[in-house]
């Protein structure tokens, strides 16, 4: 199951092995952007500068469905704690979607921050 894989590669803090499991035309909604991001490597530019922007990252449930899955995390940014959601919806040929939601919102306004910081050219 590419969910399983997902969160092994996630906890390995395997970026490139995450991204992988996604089709090329994957699409990525994220916490504090209003517009999904397009494309396995928009996404992959994404994980990268998750896994240095989150510090004691863990999965703590996760929910299985027909839709797709849901994995629960709690991490750090800086230092506020910060609970969210991974969902994860899967194509014919791999995972399609991935949406991020996080709270509170201090902590999903200093990720919003440190994360601009990697991606913004």
């Amino acid at each position: 199951m590419s969910a399983a894989a997902f969160r092994a590669a996630v906890e390995r803090g395997d970026a490139d092995a995450a991204t992988d499991l996604f089709t090329a035309d994957a699409v990525f909604h994220s916490p504090i952007v209003h517009r999904p991001y397009e494309g396995r490597e928009a996404l992959r530019a994404i994980l990268r500068a998750v896994v240095q922007v989150f510090e004691d990252f863990r999965y703590t449930d996760e929910f299985t469905g027909e839709a797709g899955h849901v994995l629960v995390f709690r991490a750090r940014v800086g230092d506020r704690e910060l609970e969210g959601v991974d969902i994860l919806r899967e194509g014919a040929d791999g995972l399609a979607e991935l949406t991020v939601m996080v709270r509170p919102y201090s902590a999903a306004t200093l990720l919003r921050e440190r994360m601009a910081a990697l991606l913004t050219p």
